[in-house]
Parts: C-alpha cells; structure tokens; sequence
C-alpha cells in the first residue's frame, strides 16, 4: 500500500479534549484540523428532545491524513478506545495534497 489517506471523524463534543489527546498521541506526522459542524440526519436514535425538533446534533469533526501503512493500525486503536462512544468515521484516499 502507498500513498496517504484522509480520515474524518465526528463526535459529540464531549469527546473534544480526549480525542485531541488521543491523535496528539497516536503520533501521526501530519496534525488534524478540528471544526464544530452540526450532524443532520431523518434517524432520531440518539437525538435529544431538543436536537429532534432542530433537526440537527452538535458535533465535532476531526480530519487528518494518514500514510497508507498506518491506517489499520490507527483504525484498530480507534474501536479500541472509543467502541461504544458515538464516534462516526470515514476513510478516503487522498487524490493530490500540498503546501502553496
């Protein structure tokens, strides 16, 4: 496997600092951005009273790139510490990035 991977999570905010402290210390190369978004969806499973009727739930999203020899590793220490916790994940490969 070659190249580099964009892995995206979302999170309730609670889960802010000690996700932050988890990639801080997973040791990637590249940094993470984080940015609060609103998560829109028709399911109500694990919505508040409050979030059904604004049709949207707070959330944290992280993204970073990843090598493509790290990525299983990442993944499987990710359900290790967070299986239960209403994480949401995603992987893409990366087509093209840089620095202008």
């Amino acid at each position: 496997m070659t190249g580099q991977y964009l892995v995206t999570l979302a999170a309730p905010p609670a889960l802010e600092e000690s996700i932050v402290d988890w990639l801080l210390q997973f040791g990637s190369q590249t940094g993470f951005t984080s940015q609060a978004v609103h998560g829109h969806s028709s399911r109500e499973e694990g919505l508040s009273l409050a979030e059904q009727v604004a049709g949207r739930k707070r959330q944290v999203r992280f993204q970073l790139h990843i090598d493509a020899e790290e990525w299983p590793r990442f993944i499987e220490q990710l359900k290790r510490d967070f299986t239960g916790a209403g994480l949401h994940y995603w992987l893409v490969p990366v087509i093209e990035s840089g620095h202008l």
